[in-house]
C-alpha cells in the first residue's frame, strides 16, 4: 500500500523552508498528527528554531468532542498550557480571529484533516485565518492532507451569492475534489495574503483515504468512518429538513428516516430511480437516535449501502430520496425554518443547496432529476477550468 505523508511531516523537517521569523500560531485540531502520531501542537513545543505563541480551534473544538453548531468557548490547552482561541464561538463574529491575537506570530499554520464536501466549515475556518493574515503581515501556512474523498469527482451546482454562509463561503459545489491546500490556492486569488502550502507526497487525485495509508481519525463527532464522508456530500442536506440524518446513532448521514416513513414503500418508490444512481442500494431500516432529531423516537427510513464508491453520486441520490419523500409524505416532509450556521433569514437548505430552486421545485408535479443534474454542468464545466489553476497533484 503506497504511504502518504501529510504536510505537517515535511513543514517539520523543512521548517525554514516554509516558516519565517521564529514565532509560530496553530490552527489545529485532535486530526493534526504528524505520521509518528504525535499532535502538531507537541512537535511545534519541542521545536528548537520556533516558538510556540498561540492555539486556534475550529467547529467542534480542539479535541473534537462537541456536536455540531455547539458554541465553543476559549480554553487552556493541558498538552502546552497554552491559551486556546475558539474560531467557533457564540455569533458569527467569533468565527474570524481578531488580528491583534496574531501579535507576536510570524506564521500561522493550518493543519487540519477536511472531508471533502463544501459544507464542511474548516476550510472557511481556513479562508477567514487568511484574511486575518493579510490585514496583519503574518505569513499563512497551510499544511496539505488528501481531499478523503479522492480528488477527481466533482458533483452538484455552485452556491449564489445570495446564499454564501459558513457550510458556503465561496462558489464551490458540492463536492469539489479539491485538497485544503489547493484550496487555499484558490481562495487567495481573492484575499492576496503570504500563503505557503506545504504540499504532501505520495498521493495522487485518484486515491481515497484507505488507500494513503494514513490512519483515520474521525474530523468531527458525527464523521466517524470513510463511509459517512462518502455520502456526506449528499446527505448533509438532510439537515435543511425535519428528518433525522443518523445523528444520535452509529451511523450519521447513512441512515434517514422519520417516524412517518414506512421504509419498504420509501425503499420500493426509490427503485424507480435505480437507473440514473449507480453504485447504492437502499435497504428499509429502522433506527433510535439518542439526541437531537427524533430523539428517543423509533425512525423508519433506509440505510444506503455503497457498492462502487466511484459511480456513486451522493448528491444525486440525496436528491432522489427527498424527492421520492415528497411525492410519498408532501405534507409531512418539512423544512428546518431554525437559525442555522449563523443565519436566520434564509433556510438551511437553501444555505445548503446553495440556492432555492430545490425547495421551490422539489413538490412539483414535471420535477425531473435529470434535468436538475443537467442544470449544474455549465457551473460545473466553469468550475473545473478554474480550479484547474490551483491544483498540486496531477
Amino acid at each position: 500500500m503506497p504511504k502518504t505523508v501529510a504536510g505537517i511531516d515535511h513543514l517539520l523537517a523543512q521548517s525554514e523552508k516554509y516558516l519565517t521569523g521564529k514565532s509560530v500560531g496553530l490552527v489545529v485540531n485532535h486530526t493534526s498528527l504528524a505520521g509518528d502520531g504525535r499532535h502538531s501542537i507537541s512537535h511545534f513545543k519541542s521545536h528548537s528554531g520556533f516558538t510556540l505563541h498561540r492555539l486556534f480551534a475550529p467547529e467542534h473544538g480542539l479535541y473534537g468532542t462537541a456536536q455540531d453548531m455547539d458554541p465553543i468557548a476559549d480554553e487552556v490547552d493541558p498538552l502546552s498550557d497554552l491559551n486556546i482561541k475558539s474560531l467557533y464561538g457564540k455569533n458569527e463574529a467569533s468565527l474570524v480571529p481578531d488580528s491583534a491575537l496574531l501579535e507576536g506570530i510570524d506564521n500561522l499554520v493550518f493543519d487540519i484533516q477536511d472531508v471533502g464536501a463544501r459544507y464542511y466549515t474548516f476550510i472557511y475556518t481556513m479562508a477567514n485565518c487568511m484574511t486575518i493574515c493579510k490585514k496583519a503581515g503574518v505569513r499563512m501556512v497551510v499544511c496539505d492532507r488528501p481531499n478523503p474523498i479522492n480528488g477527481t469527482s466533482v458533483e452538484g451546482n455552485l452556491v449564489g451569492k445570495d446564499w454564501r454562509s459558513f457550510v458556503g463561503q465561496y462558489a464551490l459545489p458540492n463536492r469539489h475534489g479539491m485538497t485544503a491546500g489547493e484550496l487555499a490556492r484558490l481562495f487567495n486569488a481573492d484575499i492576496q495574503c503570504d500563503l505557503q502550502v506545504v504540499p504532501m507526497t505520495g498521493w495522487n487525485r485518484e486515491m481515497w483515504y484507505d488507500q494513503t495509508g494514513m490512519v483515520w481519525t474521525p474530523p468531527s463527532p458525527n464523521m466517524p468512518t470513510l463511509a459517512t464522508a462518502t455520502v456526506y456530500p449528499g446527505m448533509c442536506l438532510i439537515e435543511g429538513t425535519r428528518l433525522s440524518e443518523g445523528r444520535g446513532t452509529t451511523l450519521p448521514f447513512e441512515q434517514i428516516g422519520a417516524p412517518f416513513i414506512d421504509p419498504s414503500k420509501l425503499a420500493v418508490r426509490l427503485e424507480k430511480d435505480s437507473q440514473l444512481l449507480p453504485g447504492v442500494f437502499f435497504r428499509p431500516q429502522y433506527f433510535k437516535p439518542m439526541f437531537q432529531k427524533h430523539a428517543g423516537e423509533i425512525c423508519a427510513g433506509l440505510q444506503f449501502h455503497i457498492t462502487d464508491r466511484n459511480q456513486f453520486k451522493p448528491l444525486l441520490t440525496t436528491l432522489a430520496l427527498l424527492r421520492a419523500i415528497a411525492e410519498l409524505y408532501p405534507d409531512q416532509l418539512q423544512w428546518r425554518t431554525e437559525p442555522y450556521e449563523f443565519v436566520s433569514d434564509r433556510l438551511a437548505i437553501d444555505l445548503l443547496y446553495g440556492n432555492e430552486k430545490l425547495r421551490e421545485t422539489l413538490f412539483d408535479a414535471d420535477f425531473s432529476l435529470e434535468r436538475l443534474e443537467n442544470s449544474w454542468q455549465e457551473e460545473l464545466a466553469s468550475f473545473s477550468q478554474l480550479r484547474q489553476e490551483y491544483l498540486i497533484y496531477f
